[in-house]
This record gives C-alpha cells, sequence and structure tokens, in this order.
C-alpha cells in the first residue's frame, strides 16, 4: 500500500518545494510519517532522496541558467557532507518520540519565519539585508569575493544543514537560504539555485550512508522520488501565478498545523497526552 501512495505523496512535495521554493522540501517527512505511519527514523532517508533528485533538478536548471554560484555550493556541501553522518548517526539511535518532537520543533520555526516574512511582503517591506556582506559578488568576473568571515559563514551553514538533513531528513534550505541572504549580495535567484545545488550534493550523501547501512525503504523511497520530481516540473509551470506571499501564508499555517501533530503524536506515545 505503501508503495502505491508514495508516488503521489511525492508529487505534492515536488508541487510544493517548486511554489514555495528550498524550505518547502521539509514537508516530505511529515507527509511519509503521517501518510504511511513510518517512523521517523525510516521516514528521513526517503525524504532525502526525494530532496536530492528533485534539488539536482533544480540545481542543473540553475546552472544552465547561468546563476548558480557552483564555488559557494561546493564549499557548503563539503561541510554538510562531513557532518551528514553524524546526524544520521544520531538519528538512528534516538527514540522515535524525542526525535519527532525535535522534527516539530524544528518545522514550527521555519514556519514561524515564513510567516513573518510573508506578512512583511504584505506590507511592502523590503527584505533587510545588510549593505556590506563578507562575500560580495563582483558584477564584471561574476565570482564571490571570498575571505575569511564569508568562508566561515559559508561553511558553518553547511555542516548545521548537513547535520540535519542526516539526523532529520530535511535538506536544509531554511538554514542555507537565510545564510546566503544576510552574509552574500546574491539576487534570490542566484541564492535559491545555489541551495538546490547545496541539497542535491548534501541530500545524495545522506541517502548513500543510509543505503549502506541498510536504512532506505527503496520501494516506497523510488517512486516518492520520482512522484517529487513530476511535482516540481509541474509546479514551475504554475509558480508565476500560484507563487507569492499568499502561498507563502498558507504554507507556513499547514506548517505548524502538521508541527502541532506531530508534537501531539510524541506526546501520546509518550503517555504525556491522553487520546
Amino acid at each position: 500500500m505503501g508503495s502505491l501512495l508514495a508516488p503521489f505523496m511525492g508529487l505534492a512535495v515536488g508541487f510544493v518545494l517548486a511554489l514555495t521554493g528550498a524550505g518547502g522540501a521539509i514537508v516530505a517527512v511529515p507527509l511519509l510519517v503521517f501518510g504511511l505511519q513510518l517512523t521517523l527514523a525510516q521516514a528521513a532517508p526517503v525524504g532525502l532522496l526525494a530532496v536530492a533528485v528533485a534539488a539536482a533538478l533544480g540545481a542543473f536548471l540553475g546552472l544552465r541558467a547561468r546563476v548558480l554560484r557552483y564555488r559557494a555550493a561546493g564549499v557548503m556541501a563539503v561541510a554538510g557532507l562531513v557532518t551528514s553522518p553524524a546526524g544520521l548517526w544520531l538519528g538512528q539511535r534516538l527514540p522515535n518520540g524525542p526525535l519527532t518532537a525535535l522534527f516539530a520543533v524544528v518545522l514550527a520555526v521555519v514556519a514561524v519565519r515564513t510567516l513573518r516574512n510573508a506578512n512583511r511582503e504584505l506590507r511592502g517591506e523590503a527584505v533587510s539585508r545588510p549593505a556590506a556582506p563578507p562575500c560580495r559578488l563582483d558584477p564584471n568576473e561574476g565570482r564571490l569575493h571570498w575571505n575569511a568571515a564569508c568562508a566561515r559563514a559559508l561553511l558553518l551553514a553547511g555542516a548545521v544543514a548537513g547535520f540535519l538533513s542526516g539526523l532529520l531528513g530535511v535538506g536544509g534550505g531554511f538554514v542555507l537560504v537565510p545564510t546566503l541572504l544576510a552574509f552574500t549580495d546574491l539576487p534570490m535567484k542566484a541564492v535559491v539555485a545555489t541551495t538546490m545545488g547545496v541539497l542535491a550534493l548534501v541530500s545524495a550523501g545522506g541517502v548513500f550512508n543510509a543505503s549502506l547501512a541498510g536504512q532506505v525503504q527503496w520501494a516506497v523511497a523510488l517512486p516518492f522520488a520520482a512522484g517529487a520530481v513530476a511535482g516540481l516540473l509541474a509546479g514551475r509551470v504554475f509558480a508565476g501565478r500560484l507563487s507569492g506571499p499568499r502561498l507563502q501564508q498558507g504554507f507556513a499555517i499547514l506548517s505548524l498545523l502538521i508541527a502541532a501533530g506531530m508534537l501531539a503524536q510524541a506526546g501520546w506515545k509518550a503517555g504525556l497526552v491522553p487520546l
């Protein structure tokens, strides 16, 4: 039954990813937990495979459009690939209840930040960015000027995203996008494309490590990933008409409801919340 439902769930994840940006893939794991009754440790590698495949497609499109900054993506991806196995190791050893609660908290934080940004955009407030970020783009060469502060910020963001990808099965776009906005002057298209490149590499590394440990349920993972790619392609057709702050608000509210449901589920299984 799970393999029959998986492509439709993947389709929904890919569609949300196309409409909401790199952070939209965070809904993959909750769908698998609620829809297929997987534990979070079982759902994490499946979600990562979908993120890896869908993000690779997004990164390819960004590279073709010459907006993906591959050096910055490479630096963050290397850091993420180093820390991802530690997250995977910890995720397979933590009890499902605390791990689910942790995921719910991360999802709630992402949702609140998305809601604030959408509300700010609806009020006509511009996104606040530093006037002189440490990573600055040379308009003539089309390359970032590197320095110690720039390298530290990107390495730390990549390391955190990699650890969370292994631990929770999330891509980490909600870490990478704010970092690139805060520490670079890249336009939003370049930020999203570069993030996609990092997600593709780090998530693929996480899937590889999980497969070596025999922790990937391929009968669910492959159709789920195929559905995610189809959803991403379909979502790109509608992205121009459906995306915007109202959609971001809806995504944030849905994410908060999912986070509340996951917390309630974790509390019920722990005996803290009555049935």
